[in-house]
């Protein structure tokens, strides 16, 4: 399984981004099963929606939430209060909460790949980032 970031998605959906290619390239050959948060999807849609592409916004959150292109984790207390000790212990990292839930879910999950373009994912260690 991979859990898929918003700067992924983002790519995904956004045309105009500068990787967008590389990512539509990726989903197109990746033959492993999907999983992303209900984090993720929010921030994924915010982003959308604050850069103007209200139209792409609604068209992933159809994706989300009507058809299976990715497992959905919603987060639970527990990881929401785990992915807030990540978020205040590591005052050196720049990660935003949303990166840091993602964090707790790599790690309780077990998953040891994230399909993503944010370079803090790189700093988690023990990850393998893709493409």
């Amino acid at each position: 399984m991979i859990l898929v970031d918003t700067s992924a998605w983002f790519a995904r959906f956004a045309a105009d981004d500068a990787d967008h290619a590389a990512a539509m390239a990726w989903l197109a050959e990746n033959e492993q099963p999907l999983l992303t948060t209900d984090y993720v999807i929010d921030e994924t849609l915010t982003l959308l929606r604050a850069r103007r592409l209200r139209q792409r916004a609604i068209e992933a959150g159809v994706l989300f939430f009507t058809t299976e292109v990715a497992e959905v984790r919603f987060l639970t207390s527990a990881d929401i209060a785990a992915a807030w000790d990540v978020f205040r212990g590591y005052a050196d990292k720049r990660w935003s909460f949303t990166d840091c839930t993602s964090k707790v879910v790599l790690e309780s999950l077990g998953i040891t790949t994230a399909f993503s373009f944010d370079q803090h994912f790189r700093q988690f260690g023990n990850i393998t980032v893709v493409p």
